[in-house]
């Protein structure tokens, strides 16, 4: 009994070790034309599956565990939640309006969801499967993220050049921080203390306090910024019109470098490691591995037409 016991855990440990293993080194793309999701394997840059999705899927965020992604579908006005794990849909909701970004809490089985055309933040508890809130922020709203605590939800209001600060616990708004022209994208740093929004119009990146609810300053990137993505003390911008990503320094708030990378670049996030930056290449359906100390093109993988990613997708 005991060798059978002891054969049994070590068996336990391989299968999940290797799940764990698994979780750490894929990336999830949404591909908008396609209506698909691609699943790359960040060891090989291989796309290893595809799922079909439908409803032209752009944004996409993922459980604390990784073991699900929930994805807008913006055509189609649904989320979708995906069991990553098994590749599988497997619940889809109605949501009408014009889902966009997505993000998820890091504690609560919430996830939110900015609707475009109604202006809100839209709240989902993911263990009952519907809309159990609904928050005012300001128009169009498109990227979304979450601080680190949980305690607050920050949104890039496209339309009202503004990044609204949302207290996650009363779903008020609690500011509304005037950036550049038209924000799309919004990112968190670790500590939660400033939030960088990629600003479409005005093609540079604004940086925010967070606890002040000020602007502390500006970085030119190249034309029509996406998102942004942090590692190695840089941030990171992706240059839709400018076939390119910025690279450039936290403290300084200049840039470093622009390297030529793709077609349309879009979604960016750097992986768990802190080593690799990955970017999402709508015009030429690929995802970019990027070193962000060296700033250099590291690897390619081909996914589906008109991959996206837009939100986090690396698990």
């Amino acid at each position: 009994m005991r060798v059978e016991f002891r054969i049994g855990i070590a068996v336990a440990i391989l299968l999940f070790g290797g799940l764990q293993t698994a979780l750490a080194g894929e990336a999830l793309t949404t591909n908008q034309p396609a209506d698909s999701l691609s699943f790359v394997n960040l060891a090989t840059m291989k796309e290893v599956a595809t799922l079909a999705i439908g409803g032209k899927p752009a944004g996409i965020a993922l459980s604390p565990d990784k073991s699900k992604a929930y994805i807008t579908a913006a055509d189609s006005g649904e989320l979708v939640e995906v069991d990553a794990v098994h590749r599988t849909v497997s619940r889809r909701l109605k949501l009408g309006g014009g889902p966009v970004g997505i993000a998820t809490h890091p504690t609560l089985p919430e996830v939110y969801v900015a609707d475009w055309y109604t202006h809100k933040i839209l709240v989902v508890d993911v263990k009952k499967w519907v809309v159990v809130g609904k928050i005012a922020v300001g128009k169009s709203p498109s990227g979304l993220a979450v601080t680190p605590d949980g305690r607050l939800l920050l949104s890039a209001d496209r339309e009202s050049d503004a990044v609204s600060i949302v207290d996650v616990a009363s779903r008020t708004r609690v500011a509304s921080v005037p950036v550049g022209t038209h924000p799309f994208g919004v990112t968190i740093d670790a500590k939660g203390a400033r939030a960088y929004t990629a600003n479409v119009k005005s093609d540079d990146v604004t940086v925010i306090d967070i606890a002040g609810r000020r602007v502390i300053g500006h970085v030119a990137t190249g034309r029509r910024p996406y998102a942004v993505a942090l590692a190695d003390g840089r941030g990171f911008s992706t240059n839709q019109y400018g076939s390119s990503v910025t690279a450039f320094d936290l403290d300084t708030l200049t840039p470093i470098k622009t390297i030529r990378a793709c077609d349309h670049p879009e979604g960016i996030e750097t992986d768990a490691s802190g080593e690799h930056v990955y970017v999402a290449c709508w015009g030429d359906n690929l995802l970019l591995r990027l070193d962000p100390v060296a700033i250099t093109i590291t690897g390619k993988a081909r996914v589906g037409d008109g991959p996206r990613a837009f939100g986090k997708f690396l698990r």
